[in-house]
């Protein structure tokens, strides 16, 4: 049924058809269909869609629990809710008997919409459990039983095995000390990199499973790794980087359960009959790359039949196993790839090769030479002012992949246990000229699903959010690190939490960050005060690297970002202990509930002002930044304890939150409302963050606007004001400010980069200058993602997808005419299905489409041409059509 209703300046079109719902996108632990999980009640998800264009909500639901029997594969009943009058569809629990590791199991889900309507069972979701404790691990540590070190070669450890029977499955449980990759019959097991992945290594050690079936046969068996330096013990950080940070020898745990169709079950483990050798990987690490040389390749090492009589017996660990978990997040893995778009030969005579993006992965190449020539790729993101290859910026990273050639065939080479940031190759060692079919960039990050896309009529700002994304993409390697292509890489907290409501936007990121959370509460010092970098790396024994305010909040921001994007209250309570800490570790440091002690970044990289305008100035107190993000940590803990149902803290945080904004007044305001920093940070963060009493609050607003304009509408903040600066002049009716401001195009703005040609985000507002030099290498990152923070407000304002209830449940469209753009268009996939809000203006008049998910509502704000007035429009799940 279509209802068209109209006035003289208005007209809705929309689609409320009574179609059936059904369940799809049936997800566990917020995964498809996953093969190890080690919750022991684990919650159960799922999306309605309907039959036709528009279906009522859900009034009431069943899910049913079977379990998968070994021998036959059928399902047999297990647990059912019963009917639940609900419209829950997210994170369910299990709650029948006692789930046991490594068994299958199934879910399903049947509905009932607000007429009674019953669905049909929708189609059954799979998982396994997971190895549920230390017990059910029978394979021992192993390693080589010769010394290993860092610059050494790769160990590569193997063992055959017989099978005799027919297989019905096989699952392979591995993790290592150090990067690990495993072959099955000379074949790769799975299509993760970087594994175990990065976590707090002696507190909580991941672990994968893959289902190997397909790779194993009927006879003679084997199973090859090799294992890399990795982040367990390559040198981190540039600061006194540590070898051997969390151990100085390389470890494997393997263990491979084999299930045959009889029902009787084999296991294949890591044990002292494994052997160990190395091969033509003679170095692998982290910031300088690795060395292949393939006149030392030991062919068919990790298949049937290879003789291993030389090898060397492994050497068994005492280690432990109690700290082993489940991975829950997305593997890093392969993604786009990229041919060259121009080979340039430099004023120095250098072979270099363009990309046209800046990216992190490596550079696939084929080469034919003769035997012993060694092929070096260099990388880089930029080139000099002249046009040459520039790598000072990368410090004291090589960043070189070496490649000896076995003899004079074709060969074709990839990097092992290594990555690099790059747009740029330098190539030696190949005679003649270069051919780009011989060289393919590939992009490597954490496979996260992409849900959000953002574009509209101006070509600058579409190439900002190309940048964003991949700023993202390039630095959420298994870890949000802060940039991917110096001697750095690291967990930043600060980097993180200004840019995790942009980042939910971009990709789904809800177990991305959840694993990375549990590590910054593992991390967490006995004070409270959280590590600059998660997992911490900076700490020498006893000593506290950390504490500094926007840092130490990613302990209470991050959580409170993927509660609001996801709506599961588990982040909160898996966090809560943490994020009161944190608070307790502020209060402790106050004096009159003022925090002006410690160490702090502050408004880190803030434009810095040479020649002062009009007696204003960039430079932001610190402690005045400290005070505004005690009370923003101290109202997320407020707001988390009102959803957690805990009173006690509710009432106390709803009190001290109250101090700390009066003393903030007291100290650093006049009455007349002027701020004691007149900064746009300073009003930006006493905006956003509501320390100013209503009556101030227009006024401060009105100064955050005079402020822009001293600076001919430039924006001056750095790490911390960012990222909300565009935010707090829309919420105070600025949003055309904060318009000229996203489209300012020359220095400090965030398309100048773009001007100059940018593919990601910068560190620094002038990585590159007006007059072609570089900022200072020691900190000059062209892949950096902290400034891509905007993309949060390109969502919410310009597109105007914006949550009104924590995960969607219900949702807000109001998008905010301006900047001179013609049309703009958003879509993003929140847990309940896709929104889309698309605008454009023709001959004086709007044109909106909206799209909101079923079992779900929205408020749809639809502004006139000029973006000056809005009508509103409550709606449920369907396709809506407005012109104005």
């Amino acid at each position: 049924m279509r209802i068209t209703l109209a006035t003289a300046c208005f007209l809705l079109v929309c689609n409320i058809g009574t179609a059936q719902v059904i369940a799809t996108n049936l997800l566990t632990e917020d995964q498809k269909n996953p093969i190890s999980i080690d919750a022991r009640n684990p919650r159960f998800s799922w999306q309605l869609a309907a039959n036709g264009s528009k279906a009522n909500n859900q009034a009431a639901y069943e899910v049913q629990v079977d379990a998968i029997d070994a021998e036959s594969g059928k399902p047999v009943s297990l647990w059912s809710t019963g009917k639940v009058l609900s419209g829950q569809t997210l994170y369910v629990p299990y709650g029948g008997k006692t789930l046991k590791s490594g068994h299958s199991y199934s879910w399903k889900v049947r509905t009932w919409d607000i007429s009674g309507k019953q669905s049909a069972w929708s189609e059954p979701a799979l998982w396994t459990m997971g190895l549920l404790s230390p017990a059910d691990w029978q394979a021992k540590w192993i390693g080589p039983s010769t010394p290993d070190a860092v610059n050494g070669p790769v160990p590569l450890l193997r063992t055959g095995f017989l099978l005799n029977k027919q297989i019905s499955k096989a699952t392979a449980y591995i993790t290592s000390h150090g990067f690990y990759e495993a072959q099955i019959n000379g074949k790769k097991v799975g299509d993760a990199y970087l594994t175990p992945g990065w976590t707090s290594y002696n507190k909580r050690l991941q672990y994968q499973a893959y289902d190997v079936k397909g790779l194993l046969k009927s006879g003679d068996n084997a199973i090859g790794l090799s294992l890399g330096s990795g982040w367990y013990r390559s040198p981190l950080g540039p600061y006194n980087p540590r070898p051997d940070f969390y151990g100085k020898n390389l470890a494997l745990l393997l263990q491979i359960k084999i299930v045959y169709t009889d029902g009787t079950e084999k296991l294949i483990v890591s044990d002292e009959s494994w052997k160990s050798s190395t091969g033509a990987l003679r170095f692998a690490e982290i910031y300088d790359g690795c060395i292949l040389d393939t006149r030392l390749a030991r062919q068919g090492w990790s298949e049937a039949g290879f003789n291993d009589r030389d090898w060397q017996d492994v050497k068994v660990q005492s280690l432990d196993k109690n700290n082993l978990v489940a991975t829950i997040n997305e593997p890093v893995r392969q993604h786009e790839t990229f041919k060259p778009v121009k080979i340039i030969t430099t004023p120095r005579g250098e072979k270099v090769i363009d990309f046209g993006q800046n990216l992190v992965g490596w550079v696939k190449v084929t080469v034919q030479g003769h035997t012993g020539d060694s092929i070096m790729i260099s990388h880089a993101e930029v080139l000099d002012k002249a046009g040459n290859f520039y790598t000072e910026n990368l410090r004291a990273a090589k960043a070189q992949n070496i490649y000896i050639l076995k003899d004079n065939s074709k060969q074709t080479f990839e990097p092992q246990f290594t990555w690099q940031g790059f747009r740029y190759i330098k190539v030696t060692g190949i005679k003649g000229e270069l051919n780009p079919a011989d060289f393919t960039g590939i992009a490597l990050y954490s496979d996260m699903k992409v849900t959000g896309s953002f574009a509209c009529s101006n070509p600058l700002l579409n190439q900002l959010q190309h940048n964003i994304q991949w700023g993202q993409r390039g630095n959420f390697l298994d870890v949000p690190t802060d940039c991917p292509q110096r001697d750095e890489r690291l967990g930043w907290t600060g980097d993180a939490q200004v840019f995790s409501r942009t980042a939910s936007y971009n990709m789904n990121v809800h177990n991305f960050f959840s694993k990375w959370l549990k590590d910054v509460a593992a991390d967490q010092y006995p004070s409270g005060s959280i590590p600059y970098i998660i997992p911490d790396v900076f700490t020498n024994g006893n000593n506290e690297v950390g504490g500094s305010t926007g840092w130490g909040d990613v302990s209470t921001i991050v959580p409170w970002t993927v509660y609001s994007a996801y709506g599961d209250k588990q982040v909160l309570e898996n966090q809560y202990t943490s994020m009161k800490a944190w608070v307790k570790y502020i209060e402790k440091q106050t004096k009159n509930d003022l925090w002006v002690t410690g160490n702090h970044f502050g408004d880190w990289l803030f434009y810095s002002v040479n020649n002062d305008r009009d007696g204003t100035s960039a430079i932001t107190n610190k402690y005045l930044i400290a005070q505004c993000f005690y009370a923003h940590s101290t109202q997320i803990l407020l707001n988390s304890a009102k959803i957690l149902n805990k009173k006690a803290d509710e009432q106390y945080y709803t009190q001290l939150l109250q101090r700390i904004k009066n003393a903030f007044v007291k100290e650093y305001v006049t009455p007349n409302g002027l701020i004691s920093s007149d900064t746009q940070t300073a009003y930006v963060l006493a905006l956003e963050f509501d320390m100013l009493p209503v009556s101030l609050r227009q006024q401060a607003a009105e100064r955050l606007v005079k402020n822009i304009k001293q600076y001919d509408y430039h924006l001056t903040t750095g790490f911390l004001g960012t990222p909300y600066l565009c935010d707090a002049l829309s919420k105070f009716g600025h949003a055309d400010v904060a318009y000229r401001l996203l489209l300012q195009d020359t220095y400090p703005s965030w398309l100048y980069p773009i001007k100059a040609g940018a593919t990601t985000i910068w560190e620094r507002w002038d990585g590159i200058r007006t007059d072609g030099s570089f900022e200072e290498s020691s900190m000059n990152s062209y892949n950096h993602y902290a400034y891509g923070a905007i993309g949060d407000w390109m969502y919410q304002n310009i597109a105007g997808i914006q949550a009104g209830e924590a995960g969607y449940k219900k949702i807000i469209i109001k998008p905010a005419i301006g900047g001179g753009l013609t049309w703009a268009e958003g879509g993003y996939d929140c847990p309940y299905g896709h929104i889309s809000s698309k605008w454009k203006i023709e001959g004086g008049k709007l044109d909106m489409s909206v799209t909101i998910p079923q079992n779900t509502t929205a408020d749809i704000f639809v502004p006139d041409a000029l973006g000056k007035t809005y009508q509103k429009f409550s709606v449920k799940g369907g396709d809506y059509h407005f012109q104005r």
